[in-house]
Parts: C-alpha cells; sequence; structure tokens
C-alpha cells in the first residue's frame, strides 16, 4: 500500500497548528507546506490512516473553526 498524498488550503496562520497537530501522531501523517503565501500544505497519510485523518480535520473545522479546504 502506498502513502495518500493530499493537498488542502488552510489559513496561513494555522499551517504550524496542523503540522504539529497532525505529526503528533506518531506515523498517521506528514505535513510539507507547498506554498505558504497560497497557504498551501500536502499531508502524506499512512496507509489506512485515511479516515481517521478525514475525523480529524472535520473535528478541527468544528470544534477549533478551523477553514480546511479540499485541493484537486
Amino acid at each position: 500500500m502506498e502513502t495518500n498524498r493530499r493537498v488542502f488550503q488552510v489559513d496561513r496562520k494555522d499551517i504550524c497548528y496542523l503540522r504539529y497537530t497532525l505529526e503528533s501522531y506518531d506515523g498517521m501523517a506528514v505535513v510539507r507546506t507547498i506554498d505558504p503565501h497560497a497557504a498551501l500544505i500536502e499531508v502524506s497519510i499512512a496507509p489506512g490512516c485515511g479516515s481517521i485523518v478525514d475525523q480529524l480535520f472535520e473535528d478541527l473545522r468544528k470544534r477549533e473553526g478551523l477553514h480546511i479546504k479540499t485541493k484537486g
């Protein structure tokens, strides 16, 4: 199984927070900033962890008001 890569657009001020939050779940996902000005990040998700990342992002949207948009 391969790592699943997804691109998201977030608020610039939230890039670091998202990186630390995702990477605190050891081995689940790694975040890379593609374009800091456009606030585009790439999330490399370990096999079998896609639904967990989806749930985490949904929770961050609802509870903390983060703007996380899936891109292409």
